[in-house]
C-alpha cells in the first residue's frame, strides 16, 4: 500500500506581504556553524579564497569576526553586488557590498547597521559596532497587507526615483514581493518581466556588442 500524503494547508492570500528592492548583482549565503565556523558560499556550492565567486568568500574570510558577531549562527543569504558584477549600482574600484535578504527579521530603518540578536530572550537586542559598513539589507518599499496596487507603486517609485540601495542610479532592476503567510517569494522587474531571463539576456549582450 502506497503512503499516504496530506494535501497541503493553503495560505490565505489577504495577509501581510513585504515587498523589497531586487538587487542584480550574485546570490551568495554566509553559513556561521554552532561551533563559530563561517563559511562563504553561492547560489549552488560552497566557495573559498583560491575558487571565488566574485570575491565574495574572500570577503568573507576577511570579516569572519564582524560577521559572526553580528549575525550569529545560521545561513544567512543575501546578495553580493557591486563594482564589476552585473549592474555595478555605480560602485567603483572593486567596491563592494552584501545585503541580507531576510528584511522582516534585519531591517532597523536603513542598510546598517544590522540589528544584533542575543541568543538569550530576555537580552534586549543591540546593534554591532564592528558590522562593517558594507553589511547591508534589502530595503523595504513596503509592508503590509496584499495589494496589487502597492506593489505598482512600488515598481513606480523604483521606475521614477531610481535604486533605494544605491541612490542616484536610475537602472534599478525591480522587486521581490514575499508572502509571510505562505512563506514565498515573487519577484518582478522593471523591464521585460514577462521575458525568459536567458533571451532577455541575450538581447542585452547583443546591444552592447
Amino acid at each position: 500500500m502506497s503512503e499516504f500524503e496530506e494535501f497541503p494547508k493553503i495560505a490565505r492570500l489577504n495577509r501581510d506581504i513585504l515587498v523589497t528592492e531586487k538587487i542584480d548583482g550574485t546570490n551568495a549565503q554566509v553559513f556561521i556553524g554552532p561551533g563559530g565556523d563561517v563559511r562563504a558560499g553561492s547560489r549552488s556550492r560552497w566557495i573559498a579564497p583560491e575558487a571565488d565567486n566574485f570575491g565574495f568568500a574572500a570577503w568573507v574570510r576577511d570579516n569572519a569576526e564582524a560577521l559572526f558577531l553580528a549575525l550569529g549562527p545560521g545561513r544567512h543569504f543575501g546578495e553580493w553586488w557591486g563594482s564589476g558584477i552585473q549592474r555595478g549600482y555605480g560602485l567603483r574600484n572593486g567596491e563592494r557590498r552584501f545585503s541580507l535578504f531576510n528584511a522582516a527579521r534585519w531591517h532597523v530603518g536603513g542598510s546598517t547597521p544590522v540589528e544584533t540578536r542575543s541568543a538569550d530572550p530576555r537580552q534586549p537586542s543591540r546593534f554591532s559596532a564592528e558590522v562593517p559598513a558594507f553589511l547591508g539589507v534589502v530595503p523595504i518599499l513596503y509592508r503590509g497587507p496584499f495589494r496589487t496596487d502597492e506593489i505598482e507603486a512600488c515598481i513606480e517609485r523604483l521606475r521614477g526615483v531610481g535604486s533605494v540601495v544605491a541612490p542616484g542610479f536610475m537602472k534599478p532592476e525591480g522587486i521581490v514581493v514575499f508572502h509571510m503567510a505562505a512563506g514565498v517569494g515573487f519577484k518582478a522587474t522593471l523591464d521585460g518581466d514577462g521575458m525568459p531571463k536567458s533571451l532577455l539576456s541575450a538581447l542585452r549582450a547583443g546591444a552592447k556588442s
